[in-house]
């Protein structure tokens, strides 16, 4: 300000001199960008900059795939439920959930959308075809257990199984080369089972003929994992139809069910295969927004390894008019083959050094922005847009929260009676963390709580207008028998660092012997 024909210097933030445009780009991409036609686009919320709406349409990004990355709590399931419906409202989108954990049904139900469980009496044939040759289910099938097994190690073994199923395949009178398969009444034939080529393999090996006959055992074991009695959810007729799940809407494919992550992994693959030779069948369309929207969450035995289908369907692009959202607590489970073809990233609360290591070298934003990521609140977000425009204007801007279809509930765990009287002089230093409500519960029942403890937790939260103290919380769920091992994984996740969990159960000691004062003598932590 000018006093006296004199100039006096202050001192203004860099967002307040972004505000003005002065002698910087502005910190957000332009309004034709950000402002989207609303019939045509997906509403996500504000700028934080410039509190502009933010409207998502993939016409300016390089595809309309997305990746979506924050830890428990940070709000990561209630975007995508938000973006599902949206989408769906805005375009007629079908949505397909890979639905790992079970974490979507309840909600999908709710929703008024469609759930199949496998594992609880659905099942999928691992040689359907899916509107495929049979030469080449084959050889995705076997690069799907390339991918999950050891096979690749083995190559007589991957040989003999890969021989296997072309024969039995062969022996259904099943054309190699061909996609429609129909016998002489024009019926479509019925494609054969892991069971009939572990017949054929044990039929071999019967016969004794074979110069190496523990590779052939190996390759029947092998197989035999997957057709057990109980576990032959991939070896019976599949009764989950590929059209059903991509053309009803909302439809949740839950595979909590299945034994284990191999298992449920070889589901996902196997619907992905599935759904990519599907589009490319159909090919293009010219109609409004997309066909279909795939999630994945969590799955990070798939989105991990370039070789995955999850890969190659992100590298495709927008010329099927579907797309997927990839969402992970940890983005090193996402692939760079990934992060380098998506089209937008939404980042969460992301608060290890080395996922914002792995996110700032993949997107390469700035360390302002890698700061406010570390420092985000429950619902914001940054958001990354791979442009396809030209322009100066940076590719990584923030959101300030997500405006989902309902209030998002936040619960609060007070930290201030753990927290050192440095922590407490210090401004920076949070004193407490939050999540939300669902994730809070859905983090209650995978350790094992029934759902009237997790009503009883939910009510003394409510009564306490939604906030706790972290002592008693952690008593409360030692009480229901939960170890400390998983009751720190929990604290972790919600954004509380080790030095305070290492304070906190030294407290809970203290107050559970009836002790007074501050020091702590020992913590144990129990497995």
């Amino acid at each position: 300000m000018g006093i006296a024909g004199k100039l006096k210097l202050v001192k203004l933030p860099n967002t307040a001199i972004a505000r003005r445009s002065i002698l910087v780009y502005p910190p957000e991409p332009p309004m034709e960008v950000l402002f989207g036609d609303p019939t045509n686009s997906i509403y996500i919320g504000r700028t934080k900059i410039f509190n502009v709406p933010f409207y998502w349409s993939f016409e300016n990004v390089a595809n309309p795939h997305i990746a979506v990355v924050g830890i428990s709590g940070s709000g990561k399931s209630y975007f995508i439920k938000t973006f599902l419906l949206r989408s769906a409202f805005v375009w007629n989108s079908n949505a397909l959930i890979i639905d790992w954990a079970g974490e979507y049904k309840d909600w999908v139900k709710q929703s008024g959308g469609k759930v199949i469980s496998l594992g609880k009496g659905s099942y999928l044939n691992l040689l359907d075809l899916g509107g495929m040759k049979p030469y080449d289910r084959i050889k995705q099938v076997m690069r799907t257990m390339e991918l999950l097994t050891d096979i690749s190690n083995y190559p007589e073994q991957r040989r003999l199984t890969e021989q296997a199923i072309e024969k039995i395949y062969i022996e259904s009178k099943f054309r190699m080369d061909v996609r429609e398969q129909k016998d002489e009444l024009g019926k479509p034939l019925t494609p054969p089972t892991l069971k009939d080529v572990v017949r054929v393999l044990t039929d071999q090996a019967q016969v004794g003929s074979y110069d190496f006959p523990a590779e052939l055992e190996n390759a029947i074991y092998r197989l035999k994992q997957f057709t057990k009695s109980g576990e032959d959810f991939f070896a019976q007729q599949s009764t989950v139809k590929l059209e059903e799940l991509i053309t009803s809407g909302l439809v949740d494919l839950d595979l909590s069910g299945l034994p284990d992550e191999t298992a449920r992994a070889l589901a996902a693959l196997t619907i992905l295969q599935f759904i990519k030779e599907k589009m490319r069948l159909e090919g293009w369309s010219n109609v409004k927004g997309l066909k279909l929207l795939i999630v994945l969450d969590e799955a990070w035995k798939i989105g991990k390894d370039d070789n995955s289908d999850a890969v190659m369907i992100v590298r495709e692009g927008r010329k099927y008019n579907f797309a997927m959202i990839i969402a992970s607590q940890n983005p090193t489970d996402i692939s760079e083959a990934i992060f380098s073809n998506v089209g937008t990233t939404f980042m969460l609360k992301v608060k290890f050094e080395k996922f914002l290591d792995y996110l700032q070298g993949s997107l390469n934003f700035s360390n302002y922005m890698r700061d406010e990521i570390s420092r985000l609140g429950v619902g914001q977000c940054a958001v990354n847009l791979a442009l396809t425009l030209s322009t100066p204007y940076p590719s990584t801007f923030l959101i300030s929260k997500i405006e989902g279809e309902e209030p998002s509930k936040e619960y609060f765990l007070d930290l201030s009676e753990v927290l050192t009287e440095k922590q407490r002089r210090d401004v920076a230093v949070s004193r407490s963390v939050s999540f939300l409500k669902e994730d809070f519960r859905r983090k209650l029942r995978q350790f094992g709580l029934g759902d009237d403890k997790i009503e009883d937790l939910t009510k003394t939260f409510d009564k306490g207008n939604r906030r706790m103290d972290v002592v008693s919380f952690v008593i409360t769920l030692e009480r229901y028998g939960i170890v400390r091992r998983n009751i720190g994984d929990f604290l972790k996740d919600a954004g509380v660092d080790d030095i305070t969990i290492i304070n906190i159960f030294g407290k809970v000691d203290l107050k559970k012997s009836g002790g007074v004062g501050r020091e702590i003598s020992q913590v144990v932590l129990e497995e």
